[in-house]
């Protein structure tokens, strides 16, 4: 292997392209990998491996490991603005929660499934602030109600939330759910979404994550502004194009220079945090979200791992395409995401 094609494989090794990697890869090397994808090298970014054939497993990793991994030592600080019940179509209300932070400039949602998971922040006590203010935003307990004029206290349930000194809201069982919850991370995914998209399973996965816990009653989906695998939706569908004329997700990515997954989870330990769900039943396959979501202190235990198993897989309904099977191919190649199907791996 000559020293550019060298070059590019570290970068495929190491799903990380800078400018020093980027200034070392000839151009024809690039064009000629377009051109037979094949012999691109790539390994799997995953932090443990894949295990197939296996219960669903959570990665079990020493305090000494999870120090060393390329987590952040500080979660980003986030802030619940708003607070409002949504009626569905499919019957249960969801509460949906907008954020803002210190990191970027995007609103990060919370959907959640269950009026007695609370945010911190939303409803600590504000200077000034009147009753009216709190039911403005959402910080209220029970259901708003024409004339209702309390935020803290709802009469027709007969339940009332208490505050400490601070003015930071007290937990109780009888009026805020403390329960290990279901929890899905979802990253943005405006071509599965809402495009009607047969190249990912993203859509189905929003789905069946919303059915499951408006089944229990209780759940939350932390919703993050990263489409793409953070890459934006411009370079995706750039993606898309080189995934045409032969490429992998994986390979496509890193052609683009971009990483294979440049998703950070640290936002959704930090909203876990502010709503209070310490512990969780997490639905994924992908074992590296278990512990990027826990975060270098474990603020979040994952107690338990759902798979999230392929409509198509299971039944006649689902996705049934080329390009889905060739994506989760991908995913239990590449990034070792923790699923099991007859493919021909």
């Amino acid at each position: 292997m000559n020293s550019q094609a060298e070059d590019i494989s570290k970068v495929g090794n190491n799903h990380t392209i800078n400018e020093n990697n980027i200034a070392t890869v000839d151009k024809k090397v690039i064009k000629d990998r377009i051109i037979n994808f094949d012999n691109m090298t790539v390994l799997s970014p995953s932090l443990t491996p894949s295990i197939l054939n296996e219960e669903p497993m959570i990665p079990n990793i020493s305090e000494k490991e999870r120090q060393n991994l390329p987590l952040p030592d500080k979660l980003p600080i986030v802030n619940c603005i708003a607070r409002a019940r949504i009626p569905t179509t499919n019957g249960p209300e969801i509460f949906l929660h907008l954020y803002e932070n210190n990191i970027d400039n995007k609103e990060h949602l919370a959907i959640v499934f269950g009026e007695d998971i609370r945010s911190k922040t939303l409803y600590k006590k504000r200077e000034g602030e009147t009753q009216q203010d709190r039911m403005t935003r959402g910080a209220y307990i029970g259901k708003l109600f024409p004339g209702r004029t309390e935020a803290d206290y709802d009469s027709q349930l007969n339940l009332r939330l208490k505050f400490n000194s601070n003015g930071e809201l007290i937990y109780e069982r009888d009026t805020s759910h403390t329960e290990p919850t279901l929890v899905r991370i979802h990253s943005e995914c405006y071509t599965g979404e809402t495009a009607w998209s047969a190249r990912c399973d993203c859509g189905e996965q929003f789905d069946e994550a919303g059915r499951l816990m408006g089944e229990n009653g209780h759940g939350c989906m932390v919703y993050l502004r990263q489409e793409g695998r953070g890459i934006g939706l411009g370079e995706k569908l750039k993606a898309y194009n080189l995934q045409d004329l032969g490429a992998d997700t994986v390979q496509a990515n890193l052609l683009l220079r971009h990483p294979a997954d440049g998703r950070s989870f640290s936002l959704a330990t930090a909203i876990l945090d502010d709503l209070n769900l310490l512990e969780i039943q997490l639905l994924t396959n992908n074992p590296d979200k278990i512990i990027a979501v826990e975060g270098k202190h474990q603020v979040i235990k994952v107690i338990e791992r759902i798979p999230m198993v392929p409509l198509a897989w299971r039944s006649k309904e689902g996705i049934q395409s080329k390009e889905v099977e060739g994506y989760l191919r991908t995913k239990i190649e590449r990034m070792g995401h923790l699923l099991e199907k007859p493919l021909k791996i």
